[in-house]
């Protein structure tokens, strides 16, 4: 079925539709705020043209009331308007943070890096605009002919004078839009690269610092800074020359409109207060194009986070509803599984059909570059460019309710990510702390002692990134964590590398414990120490599983592996 309209192209467009009550409503009391802004003019023309002629102060007192009223109408509208783009801002945020949240995980996912974490302040821009002075500068624009109307009215003379300068403006913004497009995205986009530089290396300082590296690779993050900063200084100045001839044009409009009237008067074709209120509504007439000229750089910055977090959601769609609700016994099946990476014409993994059953050890061995923690993202479902099907007990991963399913299965990966908070929050994954539940995953990963030695105990902050953790520490914490709730699925990528014996002696008891409990355990390792209680050895060579069987059938030719 073809679309039935403009706003559903996309997500995007069709959740701001669903707003359209909330802007129509702007647009009727700016309609109401522009009408009213009428009223200085009309009060004008009867001061100079009735009161001071007729010099009756009960008329002025009576004016000068209905004027005042009028203006606190006007007062109201413009206070209503911007409460609804405030609520109408809350409920845009509420509506799409959600989304834009999981989709910016979800390109993280895909390896997009700046793109994605640059969402959030595109749907900032996007929302400042559309419930700021923009969207105001949008429907005021709309009036400018309704005032020239009345210029014409007055004198055929002052409505040609004011549409000239109109069409000035216009060809202003016209050309300010065209001009400036381009260069405004580029340098936007350069200033994102290069914060992104930046940001990449500080999280490295620890290696650049101590090895001299940071006098090598400031020169490269300078260069790509200059480059930032001269892109965003020749928008800038583009920005800077529309804004002067706006001026300019806005200037000598206000001079050249009263000299017009002057002229007028003195030829006896206009009032004096027709003059003066001819020449107030002349600048009234330009001052929403003015303000087009003034908000049109933040609707260049607008329309391309829009363009941006349109193809975020477009190319990261809402999860379809899971339709598996039970719980898993942890049996996992690969079926011609391949994986592909970005920049990489041959894939990772090439057909790997594997099944592995609940309550067995698989340890995944072999060269470096062979694909094993490439597999390893695949059975949890992180890897998001492969073809092939991944199934839980019999269902393919996609049809799993991950908030269900997350609970099922433990993950260690190889780089140790631990978050800022408590070592029980980290432990718990950050949901509701289960005491019982962490000292059990801590013991296990033979780590209750070592926490209740410090300072705070399991209430200990272990810093933004576990920064105050040891790699050893930072292990086990992520070793419990997999292991908290007892899951039926645990994937183990290199869990012993950061470990000494006693931490791999635990290690080896932890597993030895979830076997016990019918649990699925996949290993990656490239020590032989956990081998002993491994059930099957799975060999990755160049992406395809060269030997899989059980442990004994397998570790008599691994002495020929490099």
């Amino acid at each position: 079925m073809h679309s039935t309209g403009f706003f559903q192209r996309s997500e995007l467009t069709r959740t701001l539709w669903a707003f359209r009550r909330e802007f129509a409503m702007v647009g009727l009391f700016s309609m109401l705020t522009n009408l009213l802004l009428l009223v200085p003019t009309i009060y004008m023309l009867q001061v100079f043209d009735r009161v001071m002629v007729s010099q009756n102060e009960l008329t002025l007192l009576f004016m000068s009331l209905i004027a005042l009223f009028l203006f606190v109408v006007m007062a109201f509208c413009e206070w209503t308007r911007s409460k609804v783009l405030v609520r109408t801002g809350v409920q845009l945020a509420d509506r799409l943070d959600p989304r834009v949240f999981q989709a910016s995980f979800a390109a993280h996912l895909g390896h997009l890096g700046a793109g994605a974490t640059r969402a959030f302040g595109d749907l900032l821009q996007l929302r400042q605009f559309l419930t700021g002075h923009g969207i105001f500068a949008l429907f005021d624009a709309p009036w400018t002919p309704i005032y020239l109307a009345v210029l014409f009215f007055l004198h055929p003379w002052l409505g040609a004078i004011a549409l000239c300068f109109a069409l000035a403006q216009v060809a202003l913004v016209t050309f300010g839009h065209r001009r400036s497009v381009a260069p405004t995205e580029a340098a936007n986009q350069a200033n994102a690269d290069a914060r992104a530089y930046l940001q990449t290396k500080l999280r490295n300082v620890e290696v650049l610092e101590p090895m001299g590296m940071l006098l090598h690779l400031r020169p490269q993050w300078m260069r790509r800074n200059r480059r930032a900063l001269a892109m965003q200084g020749a928008a800038q100045a583009l920005t800077h020359r529309i804004t002067a001839w706006s001026k300019f044009v806005r200037y000598s409009q206000q001079s050249l409109g009263l000299a017009a009237g002057a002229l007028l008067v003195i030829n006896g074709q206009l009032s004096p207060g027709e003059m003066i209120a001819a020449n107030v509504l002349m600048t009234r007439t330009l001052t929403p194009i003015d303000q087009l000229v003034g908000t049109w750089r933040d609707f260049i910055t607008a329309r391309a986070a829009f363009a941006r977090l349109e193809e975020l959601l477009h190319t990261y769609p809402q999860r379809a509803a899971a339709t598996a609700h039970i719980a898993p016994t942890g049996a996992i099946a690969l079926r011609d599984v391949q994986a592909h990476a970005q920049g990489r014409d041959q894939p990772i993994l090439r057909g790997v059909t594997l099944a592995l059953e609940p309550g067995t050890i698989n340890v995944i061995l072999g060269p470096s570059g062979a694909g094993k923690s490439t597999l390893a993202r695949c059975i949890i479902g992180v890897w998001p460019a492969r073809s092939g099907e991944i199934l839980l007990d019999g269902w393919p991963l996609e049809q799993w309710n991950r908030a269900e399913l997350g609970p099922c299965l433990g993950y260690l990966p190889q780089d140790i990510e631990l978050f800022e908070g408590s070592i029980a929050e980290n432990i718990a994954r950050f949901g509701n702390v289960d005491s019982g539940r962490v000292i059990a995953a801590t013991r296990s990963a033979d780590l209750h002692e070592m926490i209740l030695h410090l300072p705070k105990g399991y209430d200990t902050p272990i810093g933004e990134a576990g920064a105050l953790l040891s790699g050893g520490q930072r292990q086990r914490i992520g070793l419990a964590r997999a292991l908290y709730g007892h899951p039926v699925l645990v994937v183990l990528d290199e869990p012993n590398a950061n470990l000494d014996d006693a931490g791999e002696a635990a290690l080896v008891r932890a597993v030895s414990e979830l076997r016990a409990r019918r649990s699925t355990v996949v290993l990656v390792t490239h020590r032989p120490g956990i081998l002993a209680i491994a059930d099957r050895v799975i060999v990755l060579r160049d992406g395809c599983v060269e030997r899989d069987g059980p442990r004994d059938a397998v570790l008599g030719p691994l002495a020929s592996l490099p």
